[in-house]
């Protein structure tokens, strides 16, 4: 028995998962109660934001809501809901991430497939080449002029056409493809499959875990961003979700709220901007469950090879 204690105890020991003494029992307590506390302090902005939507005006205004709704009520989110700046600012977001994500996976995969290949010829220079675009751009400045020499100000291809290959993204893409075996290729190869059979077939079946990683990597930097739009379209009705917040921000006032909502709803600027960050946070959230199983596996796998 002496034996066999002292033999688990090693094992033990280094996997981390029973502390073997008072400093470590020690330090256990302390990490996890810090990441414990690091956790809260990032979700409790959140679960304020939704107590403000669900409050009442004079509960938001007097400053009494902090992690549950005091007066419950949802006008709010019917306000929200009916705002017709809000609606057609989400469905130019819906669009503009649906199909910006799935051309850019498009892009960038067809990119990484052929660069994957040590037997492509030129492929160090074609690398060097997305790096050197990776690590300087051509400034803001030489960009709006290109869009405008194009006639793409103002339009929502504008939204997308700069973000279609993400460099850092196709990397990860090509070191996936790498890392399968070359085997599974050779055998297609001598059935009298073509390229683009093997890649839509075999490869891309097999790439599931990287390109569901991918697309929500693109789905969120389509979602989230505000700041092209900023500088590129000028219509309300063009205006994504970011950019219809951040105005939101600026110029949601008293005076405005008075002489836009209706008193009987009983809400304020802030509870309308809560109801906002939080409606516009749902389809992320909605996303992610159904590509978690992917995302870790994705991310890892797809950086064994560089």
């Amino acid at each position: 028995m002496n034996t066999q204690r002292s033999v688990q105890s090693p094992i033990a020991r280094k996997s981390g998962s029973i502390p073997t003494s008072t400093g470590e029992k020690i330090f256990t307590v302390i990490n996890h109660s810090f990441f414990i506390l690091l956790g809260l302090s990032t979700i409790f902005p959140f679960i304020n934001l939704i107590a403000k939507s669900f409050s009442s005006e004079a509960a938001v205004v007097a400053g009494m809501v902090s992690i549950y709704p005091i007066d419950f009520q949802l006008g709010t989110y019917k306000y929200v809901a009916s705002n017709s700046l809000f609606l057609s600012a989400f469905m130019i977001s819906i669009t503009v991430t649906l199909v910006g994500s799935l051309i850019a996976l498009c892009m960038t995969t067809l990119a990484a497939y052929p660069l994957s290949k040590p037997r492509l010829r030129g492929r160090k220079f074609f690398i060097l080449m997305y790096l050197f675009t990776m690590l300087f751009s051509g400034g803001l400045i030489p960009t709006y002029l290109l869009m405008h020499k194009l006639h793409l100000i103002d339009t929502l291809p504008v939204l997308i056409l700069p973000f279609l290959i993400n460099v850092y993204n196709m990397l990860i893409i090509k070191s996936y493809f790498e890392s399968l075996p070359d085997s599974l290729e050779e055998s297609a190869k001598m059935d009298g499959a073509s390229n683009i059979t093997i890649l839509t077939r075999i490869i891309l079946p097999l790439s599931m875990p990287v390109l569901a990683t991918i697309g929500l990597f693109y789905a969120v930097t389509f979602w989230n961003d505000y700041f092209t739009s900023l500088i590129y379209i000028n219509s309300a009705n063009l205006k994504p979700l970011q950019l219809y917040l951040k105005e939101l921000f600026v110029s949601s006032t008293d005076t405005f709220m008075r002489t836009n909502v209706d008193a009987s709803l009983n809400v304020s600027p802030q509870s309308i901007q809560a109801a906002s960050i939080i409606l516009a946070t749902l389809p992320i959230i909605a996303v992610y469950p159904f590509l978690q199983k992917y995302f870790v596996k994705g991310v890892l796998v797809g950086s064994v090879k560089g």
